[in-house]
Formats: structure tokens, sequence, C-alpha cells
């Protein structure tokens, strides 16, 4: 069976009677099973897809299918399916099954999406590389022996290898967007607060979105549909209408876009030199299309890795709080106090990544580093927000790296955790400001590694970042 790249695809087959779900749902456990050293998948639902597979059959074949029928889709593991385990990649949860499901969940089964499995991270969604997961590395597809990035490795890698069509990750400080460019798809993070997080396995609270992993952009924007949206369970959600992401990115439109390049960060010595010159010869594409480009500086650059550290940090440290040995998740048996099943247990049962932070958010929240260090980066978050809305009241589109690297080799940078954080430096300031941004594919390096290239909108304006996605992404 050929790789389908997109659902309308695997919909037309559908209609056509060339194809049925039972068969695509082989397919993609094929897939899995071919490439399992690959490591994307923590479970891989069987049963449940099956029995998805054949209720949703009968519908397509009376005409009752939602949205969403035809697409086989992975989720990340900390995202919670009622009745199936659910991990974030952490010891600490270790065969813990979720008694609900999320919203997203929820939404994706009600217009009729085939849930395949769970896909490895990071573990708790802290890392950029997916090395610090419980259950193992994830490798890259376009080279095993490099990493596949994080914290959404395992979704990104399950799309790349065609293990399904689609999949959801989470997205904190680029943990979509990044991965995404490692491994060649396109990788979406809406706005904060466009799709609900109930039943998503809190990391930093004020930062962590749902996004998506797709090889089209028609995808990303049906998804967006789907998962978008007011939720009684998630105060934190807008309640401004889902308008039809869909129209806007099938709909032809001879409007030109001002998009502003973020000059700090094409002119960084970090920047790979192969990804600097596919992004310039991106800027020339854009330009070629009629849209204007323009540079404008951004002077807090050197501010965004630091401040995004020790707030991140500072509400893991008071979510992961919950993680105790008492009330759920890994418990030391041996422990003859309540003080030492405290430290037992959180010692034994988070890895040495997600100790590290929690470590580092308990200091900067704790008295007298408070207002050096958590105030401080609040009021930092503020100014560069505020510099962010500015720029784009002149612009439509910001412009820059996703990453300053392509993939690099697993283990190479898992020991320097000060450079492991430096290379969220492009994807940090979507996420400090709130603001959508997508990563998209620009081809591969000499080495055959995935390059790309990372545009932002304003506040709630996916549709003009997905149109210009799309039609990017057409006449590449």
């Amino acid at each position: 069976m050929k790789k389908y790249s997109s659902l309308i695809e695997i919909q037309g087959k559908l209609a056509d009677k060339q194809l049925t779900l039972q068969e695509l749902l082989a397919y993609y456990f094929d897939q899995i099973e071919k490439q399992k050293h690959l490591n994307a998948f923590n479970e891989v639902f069987f049963n449940s897809a099956r029995t998805q597979a054949e209720t949703i059959q009968a519908k397509l074949n009376n005409g009752s299918a939602g949205k969403l029928a035809g697409m086989v889709i992975g989720i990340k593991d900390n995202i919670c399916y009622q009745d199936h385990i659910v991990t974030a990649s952490s010891k600490m949860l270790e065969n813990f099954v979720s008694p609900y499901s999320s919203t997203v969940v929820k939404r994706l089964l009600a217009e009729d999406a085939i849930i395949i499995g769970r896909l490895n991270c990071d573990e708790f969604a802290m890392g950029g590389s997916n090395e610090t997961s419980y259950f193992g590395t994830v490798k890259n597809a376009a080279d095993e022996e490099r990493v596949a990035g994080g914290s959404s490795g395992g979704s990104a890698v399950a799309v790349q290898a065609d293990m399904c069509l689609a999949a959801l990750g989470t997205d904190t400080g680029g943990s979509v967007r990044q991965p995404a460019a490692f491994c060649g798809s396109i990788g979406f993070k809406p706005t904060y607060g466009r799709i609900s997080r109930y039943g998503v396995i809190a990391y930093a609270s004020s930062f962590d979105q749902v996004g998506t992993l797709t090889s089209s952009v028609s995808d990303a924007a049906l998804l967006l549909e789907v998962l978008a949206g007011a939720d009684e369970n998630d105060s934190t959600v807008s309640s401004i209408p889902v308008p039809s992401y869909t129209k806007s990115v099938l709909a032809t439109s001879s409007t030109k876009k001002r998009l502003a390049v973020l000059k700090e960060t094409i002119a960084s010595e970090a920047l790979d030199p192969e990804t600097k010159d596919a992004i310039l010869n991106a800027i020339e594409k854009f330009k070629a299309d009629g849209h204007e480009v323009m540079e404008v500086s951004f002077d807090l650059l050197d501010y965004l890795v630091p401040t995004y550290y020790i707030l991140t940090t500072a509400e893991a440290s008071s979510n992961l709080s919950r993680y105790d040995g008492v009330h759920y998740g890994y418990r030391n048996t041996q422990a003859q106090s309540l003080n030492q099943l405290y430290k037992s247990s959180r010692a034994e049962g988070f890895g040495e990544e997600v100790k590290r932070r929690i470590m580092l958010g308990t200091f900067v929240l704790s008295a007298g580093y408070y207002d050096a260090y958590y105030q401080k980066a609040q009021k930092v978050r503020r100014l560069i927000r505020e510099k962010v809305v500015a720029l784009l009241q002149d612009c439509d589109v910001l412009l820059s790296p996703v990453a300053p690297t392509p993939a690099f080799k697993i283990g190479e940078n898992v020991q320097d955790p000060l450079v492991m954080y430096m290379a969220d430096i492009y994807t940090v300031l979507a996420s400090l400001a709130g603001i959508p941004a997508v990563a998209l594919p620009l081809g591969n390096n000499k080495e055959g590694l995935p390059l790309s290239i990372q545009l932002m909108a304003k506040h709630f304006d996916e549709e003009t970042l997905l149109s210009l996605s799309h039609s990017f992404l057409e006449k590449a």
C-alpha cells in the first residue's frame, strides 16, 4: 500500500470502495511492527483500534461517519484515554490506567478518528531529544543514530515513518515544532487557550498546549477545527468561535502578506549554515509569490531561554508535587516512615531530567529567591509578549528558524543540560508570547537530514498561518 499524505486522499479511496478501514489499519499495524526498533510507540491499541475500525466502517457504508473518518492517529503518552494506560513515559506512572478521557480524545472519537496507540515522549514532556523517556530513546527514521527531537519525538517519528497518518503532541516550549523539524513533518502549535488541556498530564500549565504533527496542512487545519473551542472542564480555553480552518486553507486567496524576519535569529553564528541557506531560499520564494518580506529586530532574544526555564520549572515543581507515593503512581514499598515514603518514591519514580527541573523550580520559588528569579521572569515574559504584539501590528507573520541545527546524534548533548536548553532558543518565543506557530519542512541537507522554517502569527490568527503554510508548500 502507498503512503497516504492526507485524509482527503484516504477518504477518496474509502468513498470509491478501493480501501476499507480494516485494510488501512492493518497496513499501519504492519508499518509499526516493521519499524518497532525506532521505539516510537509505547503501546499499540490493537483491540480498541480494530473495534473502532469496524464501527466507523459501518458508518461509512451508511453515510453517517464523522469528519475524521479514515484518520488513523497516535496520541502522545501524556494524553488521557479512558481505560487505556497513560504514563508520560515515566516510571512514576508505569501501568497507570486513566479513568477518563481528555477533551481532545473525546473530540477525536466523536468525529470518528481511530486512535492507534500512545507515543513515546520525553519523561513528563521534559526534554528536547526524546532521550529522557523511561521507555528508551526514539530514533529518527532519517538517520537512526540521531534523535527524533522532543518532547513529542514519538509523535514526529510515527508520522515521518508512516506508522499513522497524524499524531497529537504537546508543545510547552517547542515540543511539537522541534521534533517536526527534525523529522520533516508539519508541526502546528495553536494559540495558548485555543485547545483544551483537560486530561493532558501537566508540565507547565501556562505554557502547555496540544499540537498536531501531520504530513499536510489540510490535516492540521481539520484537526484544529475539531479540537479547538470552549470546554467547561478548562477555564483557560478561549470562547472565541472556531472558524472553518479547512475552508481557509483550501480557498484560493490573492491576498499577499507582510512577513517579518527576526534578523537576530538568522544572523546568529549558532545557526547551521545549511539551515540558514534553506531559510533564505524560502524567503526568496515568499517574495517571488508576491509577499512583502522585511527584517525586524528582536533585542530580547538573549532573555528567552532563561525566562522560559525559570517559569516552566517553577510550574513543574508545583504540578509534579502530586506524585508523592501516596495518591497514585509509583510507591516505594520498603519505606518505614511517611517522610521516607515521599523521598524514596519520588527519587525512584522520577528520572534525572525531571528531578533536575523540579529542584530548579523549587529553588526559584523558595523564600529569598522568588523575587530575584520567578517574579522577575514573569515581568520579562510580559515584556516579551508586548514586544511580539507590537511587531505583529506591523506585519502578519514572524519568520525564524525552528532549531539551530538539524537533528543531532543520540547521546551528543544529553550530558550537557545547558546546551540542550539553548536548543530551544527559537521555539520558546511563541510559547512565552502565547501565539500560534508552525514548523514547515524545507527538504533535506546533504546528509539527508530534514530542514525547516518557523512561522508565527497574531493571537488566534491560525487562519493566516495555515493558509500561508498551505500555499507555500503547494508551490515548493
